[in-house]
């Protein structure tokens, strides 16, 4: 089993900044892909970005390209997800989630493992 933890959600002003964070635990695997998801209120949970676990091969969502930045630290377990300029329709919670081997896939049903998310708040 793998646990995801994330943490760094808050509320924040349109323009400003924040910085998630994701630890992970347990049973982790030579190669897997380490990725963060969004749900808003009503909406189907959507794809933001991914990372390679240890390639270190991203990819984001064409909504938060030039925003949001993917990294890692392997020593501590960690993948962060650091997003720029928000806009109140980055309003959502954010989720961590894990799938073992090395593709980038944005669909959620690939991914086996899920943290608890936290909320991102965007006022304008």
């Amino acid at each position: 089993q793998v646990q995801l933890v994330e943490s760094g959600g808050s509320t924040v002003q349109a323009g400003g900044s924040l910085r998630l964070s994701c630890v992970a635990s347990g049973h982790t695997f030579s190669s897997y892909v380490l990725a963060w998801f969004r749900q808003a209120p009503g909406q189907e949970r959507e794809f933001v970005a991914a990372i390679a676990w240890p390639g270190g091969s991203t990819y984001l969502a064409d909504s938060v390209k030039g925003r949001f930045t993917i990294s890692r630290d392997n020593a501590k377990n960690l993948v962060y997800l650091q997003m720029n300029s928000l806009k109140p329709e980055d309003t959502a919670v954010y989720y961590c989630a894990a799938k073992y081997g090395v593709l980038l896939t944005t669909t959620p049903d690939d991914y086996d493992y899920w943290g608890q998310g936290t909320q991102v708040t965007v006022s304008s």
